[in-house]
């Protein structure tokens, strides 16, 4: 087993939350001092840029140049929202980071807001997060109370103000720009881009949106410097660490902190304990529900970004789901399309109409009532939706459908000859 130094769990401790005393013991709130006290905004952009971060919240863009976009030498209102709307299957490490060091996001808005020339920052929280909400009350009442947080912040004449929303409680709440039209107390339905929330985002005003572990790893980023912070990953074309999370058919699911790039049957076996029950390893799920199945053929490819596109999947959230031999892959993915189509906004046909007719079809070959035709109208569903949509998930909806007709055509084939399942049966 690799033995691999945390970053953002570096204070993890077993039904424990570090606040501020455990945090700047650690070195918390080096960074923040560091980027007020010797650099320029612009330069904290560019070390972030140079760092190749990734955002770790599903769509994997560089933060770098999510930020050029920014006009941060603007003048006029602008903002930050922090987007912890965690409600995808699968996924639960922004919450473990909550759970275990709220400062570390605190500091990560800090020092984002300094370099985009931002005085007021948001974190949208998902509602069931309570506990993670009472941390982060808790820590902003501490950063404050330190001169961390407000006016004229550690005396650098840097002023700052952190609020904390908590959702209503839908998934497509986190998509971002259905996200600002909720945080403004609007439906919370996608908006037309262009123009981008770096023009034209929450009250109209420019706003960037990161996710609550993109931001938790920007100080780590100023204190070592974008050089090391690149060098912690396993591959060349990766940096930094990642939260995986392990759920599903597996022997110790939870949250770990490992190098970008970390095989995936190495994470499963030596961090996951294995699949459990000694079964055989059927697939999973590499990034949360939205990402589309890898097999036991993928077990040797790296948790990267790249690797991963490559093999026509993502690696998303990190959210690693995993199945055993005894799994049928059509009921898999019929479960995880009625979240998909139950948390639809209705906004567009495609997603409205069209994932639950995909769960109709998958219902039908599940049961054993299947025909060649239902398959032809599934792979035909495949086509419309893919990149018809408004917003991103009806596209996230058929990453498992895609994954299933790609990966397991012959185990849905055999439910249509069958006339049942053939795992039940």
């Amino acid at each position: 087993m690799r033995i691999c130094a945390p970053l953002l769990f570096k204070n993890r401790q077993p039904s424990m939350t570090v606040f501020l005393e455990g945090y700047r013991k650690t070195g918390g709130y080096q960074g923040l001092k560091k980027a007020l006290r010797d650099m320029t905004p612009a330069a904290v952009r560019q070390e972030v840029k140079a760092s190749a971060l990734r955002g770790r919240g599903g769509a994997g863009f560089s933060t770098g140049l999510k930020w050029s976009f920014f006009p941060a030498d603007e003048p006029g209102d602008k903002y930050l929202v922090c987007n912890g709307d965690e409600m995808e299957p699968g996924t639960f490490k922004d919450r473990q980071l909550l759970l275990a060091d709220p400062h570390h996001l605190l500091e990560g808005i800090l020092i984002a807001c300094y370099a985009l020339g931002i005085a007021t920052a948001y974190i949208f929280l998902r509602d069931a997060y309570r506990d993670c909400a009472a941390n982060l009350e808790r820590a902003m009442a501490e950063a404050r109370d330190a001169g961390l947080l407000g006016d004229n912040i550690l005396g650098s004449g840097f002023n700052c103000e952190i609020h904390l929303h908590r959702s209503a409680g839908r998934y497509v709440c986190g998509e971002e720009t259905a996200l600002l039209n909720s945080l403004e107390g609007r439906r919370p339905n996608p908006r037309a881009k262009p123009p981008f929330p770096a023009v034209k985002g929450l009250f109209g005003k420019p706003t960037a949106l990161n996710n609550i572990e993109t931001l938790a790893n920007v100080p780590h980023i100023i204190t070592g410097g974008a050089d090391w912070y690149r060098g912690l990953a396993l591959t060349e074309q990766g940096a930094g660490t990642k939260l995986y999370g392990l759920a599903g058919h597996i022997e110790t699911p939870g949250c770990v902190e490992l190098p970008i790039g970390m095989p995936l049957g190495e994470l499963i076996r030596d961090f996951g304990g294995g699949v459990w029950q000694q079964r055989s390893f059927k697939a999973c799920l590499p990034g949360g529900a939205s990402t589309p199945y890898l097999t036991a053929a993928h077990l040797d490819v790296a948790l990267d970004y790249d690797p991963l596109e490559q093999l026509g999947t993502r690696l998303g959230t990190g959210g690693v789901v995993v199945f055993d031999d005894r799994t049928c892959m059509v009921a898999a993915t019929l479960n995880l399309l009625r979240f998909f189509a139950r948390e639809s906004c209705g906004w567009c046909t495609p997603c409205r109409d069209g994932l639950p007719l995909v769960c109709w079809l998958l219902e039908r070959i599940e049961s054993g009532q299947g025909s060649h035709e239902h398959l032809a109208m599934l792979q035909e569903q495949l086509r419309h939706i893919n990149g018809r949509s408004f917003c991103a998930l009806a596209l996230g909806a058929m990453g498992p459908v895609e994954g299933l007709l790609r990966h397991f055509s012959e185990e849905v084939v055999d439910h249509i000859r069958r006339g049942c399942c053939p795992l039940k049966n």
